[in-house]
């Protein structure tokens, strides 16, 4: 029997612009996507049977196969029958620090981890590119987490075009527990207040897409300028979260208010936000800052880094 222990990063948005409808019903968008230094560890190893089983230390995540872990496996089972044939069933532990329903894609990386795993474990010699497209069917965001780094994300999301990795800029990460936001909720609020200002020509949608590409936090990014990139910071879905959601409104407003805070925003459809700086010091102080203006026990704060990689072998037995 072999076994891997993965590690999975969470990601952020640092630009979130939806653009109009696509063909197949979802929004064609265009974001920046950046990995951080927020983990799950999953262990994949093989077992006898022929069955799929999955662990996880978080009693709200589900084990069956409405989890994107468990649909991962599934995946690579219908993919390679033979090698499942060979080396038998999958178990899969999932060890969460990254919040579940966050906007911080922790089902996503769970899962691109799986694929990761499950290719090493059955000697697949996978491409990178080629995990991405398998996890483009799983999920919008599972190909960044495969990849990771810094990178624009066209499409639904799942198209990807790497830039200069962004390290060590800090973030304090700030999420009420016990506060969900609908992503299916947002986009489609979104479409209802602002759909009349989409992009209906289906040929201009990706030549649009690709605009940002020359955008001003592009050339922020690759300038790895953190003052600059906190200044472009940008999310459409803030225009329908906001009004409806205070606590996260609040969340940004009292950031905003911090000494030190080079930029704050909702990452995806929330409701987690995120403030930018430039030491892990600074980041701290206004972490206890924000912890005396906001006295409520369901409130988490993380402070984090960014980092320049996607899902990374821990160790291998």
């Amino acid at each position: 029997m072999r076994s891997y222990s993965l590690i999975a990063p969470a990601k952020i948005n640092l630009y979130l612009e939806i653009i109009g409808d696509r063909p197949d019903g979802y929004h064609e968008l265009a974001m920046i996507l950046q990995s951080i230094d927020l983990t799950d560890r999953v262990d994949v190893r093989s077992i006898s049977t022929d069955s799929i089983r999955v662990h996880c230390n978080h009693p709200e995540v589900p084990t069956d196969n409405s989890n994107l872990a468990y649909r991962a496996a599934e995946l690579m089972v219908r993919q390679f029958p033979e090698a499942f044939a060979k080396y038998g069933g999958v178990e899969i532990t999932v060890n969460k620090q990254i919040p579940v329903a966050a906007g911080l894609a922790g089902g996503s990386t769970n899962a691109a981890a799986v694929l990761v795993g499950i290719d090493l474990m059955w000697k697949l010699g996978l491409t990178q590119s080629e995990l991405e497209e398998l996890g483009g069917t799983l999920g919008s965001d599972v190909p960044f987490c495969v990849a990771g780094g810094t990178a624009i994300a066209t499409g639904r999301g799942e198209q990807l075009s790497p830039l200069p990795s962004l390290d060590n800029i800090y973030i304090v990460l700030a999420k009420y527990r016990s506060l969900e936001v609908s992503t299916a909720w947002a986009y489609k609020t979104y479409r209802e207040q602002f759909g009349h200002s989409y992009i209906r020509d289906s040929d201009n949608l990706g030549v649009r897409g690709n605009a940002v590409h020359s955008g001003a936090i592009v050339k922020a990014v690759v300038n790895k300028n953190a003052g600059e990139i906190a200044q472009k910071l940008h999310n459409d879905l803030e225009r329908v979260v906001l009004p409806a959601y205070s606590q996260v409104l609040q969340l940004r407003e009292v950031f905003a208010n911090q000494e030190g805070v080079l930029g704050t925003m909702m990452s995806g459809s929330g409701p987690t936000v995120f403030a930018l700086f430039e030491s892990q010091q600074q980041a701290e102080l206004v972490l206890l800052q924000v912890r005396e203006a906001i006295l409520d026990e369901d409130l988490e704060l993380f402070v984090t880094r960014t980092i320049t990689h996607g899902i990374k072998v821990a160790s291998s037995v």
